[in-house]
C-alpha cells in the first residue's frame, strides 16, 4: 500500500479513536450519578413497615430539599448511645433496615437518613449536600447525646460521608464497612486515561478524612469484594492511627460481611467497649 494511503488510514483510525474517547468521557460526565447511585423513590404518603420499633422524621433543608430519616429506637432503660448509619448507594432505608438490629440489640438507637432522591428524601444530589445532611443529623443527635455516646457508621458509598463527618466532629468511634480509598481511585481502575479530577463530581476522599479523625477507627473489608477491591481499601491502613484497626474478613464479599461471625463478634465487642 502506498505511503499516502497508509497515512490516511492511520489518520482515519486516530480520528475514530479520539471521537470515541471524547464521547465516552462526555457520556461518563453526564451519567456518572446514574452509575454511582441507584436510588429507589418511595411515595411521600406511604408508610414504613419494620419488625422493630421506629419513628420517622423529616428534616426540612430548603424549599426543594428535605431529608427523610428513620430512627430505630430502644427502650430508655436499655439505651447506651446512638449509631448514625450512612447506608450504601442502593434503594433506600428499606434495603438497609435489617442491619439496625446489630446495634439495637446492643442497646444503641440507630438513625438512618436517606440521601436526596432516595426513599422519601427530596432535592438535588451532590457531594456537598451529602455532607450537609450528615452534619445536620449530627447536630440533631447532639441535642440528646454527648459525643462519647455517638458512633458514626458508614457502609459502602456511605463510608465517605461517615469519614468526612468524623473528621470535623467528635464521636465515640468511626466504623467503616467496605470503604474505598477515594472515588477517584476506584474510577481510575477502568478510566485511567481520563482527567478524573476534572470529570468526577463525587470524589469522597476517605484517605484525606481519616488523617483528621481523632476518634478510634475500625474498618471491615472482605477479600472477595469485587465492587470495591480489597487492595483499594487496604491502602487506607496507612492512614490509621496505631490504636485503629483494619479487620480483614477472609472470603467476604461486598454484600455479605454481616453474615460472618467474625464481624458480628467484633461489632458486639466494639459496642460494649
Amino acid at each position: 500500500m502506498p505511503p499516502v494511503k497508509n497515512k490516511k488510514k492511520i489518520f482515519r483510525w486516530l480520528k475514530i479513536i479520539i471521537i470515541i474517547y471524547c464521547l465516552t468521557g462526555i457520556g461518563f460526565y453526564y451519567l456518572q450519578e446514574k452509575l454511582i447511585f441507584h436510588p429507589k423513590v418511595i411515595s411521600q404518603d406511604s408508610s414504613f413497615h419494620f419488625t422493630q420499633a421506629f419513628t420517622e422524621q423529616t428534616i426540612e433543608w430548603d424549599s426543594q430539599t428535605k431529608f427523610s430519616m428513620v430512627r430505630f429506637t430502644v427502650p430508655d432503660t436499655l439505651k447506651k448511645g446512638l449509631v448514625i448509619y450512612f447506608h450504601g448507594n442502593r434503594e433506600n432505608v428499606n434495603h438497609y433496615a435489617v442491619f439496625a438490629n446489630t446495634f439495637t440489640r446492643n442497646g444503641y438507637e440507630v438513625w438512618m437518613p436517606d440521601y436526596p432522591g432516595f426513599g422519601k428524601s427530596t432535592g438535588k444530589l451532590s457531594e456537598q449536600i451529602l455532607y450537609d445532611e450528615a452534619l445536620q443529623v449530627y447536630k440533631m443527635a447532639r441535642i440528646q447525646y454527648r459525643p462519647e455516646q455517638i458512633t458514626i457508621y458508614g457502609k459502602s458509598i456511605g463510608t465517605g460521608i461517615a469519614a468526612q463527618l468524623a473528621s470535623i466532629r467528635d464521636c465515640r468511634r468511626l466504623i467503616l464497612e467496605t470503604p474505598y480509598y477515594s472515588i477517584i481511585s476506584l474510577t481510575r481502575l477502568a478510566g485511567w486515561m481520563y482527567p478524573l479530577n476534572m470529570l468526577l463530581k463525587y470524589k469522597l476522599p476517605i484517605h484525606e478524612y481519616l488523617s483528621k479523625v481523632t476518634a478510634p477507627i475500625s474498618i471491615f473489608h472482605g477479600t472477595s469484594d469485587v465492587v470495591i477491591p480489597y487492595f483499594n481499601a487496604k491502602r487506607l491502613q496507612k492512614k490509621l492511627k496505631p490504636t485503629d484497626e483494619f479487620i480483614t474478613i477472609e472470603g467476604g464479599s461486598h454484600k455479605n460481611l454481616n453474615d460472618f461471625p467474625l464481624m458480628q463478634k467484633k461489632l458486639d465487642s466494639l459496642l460494649h467497649l
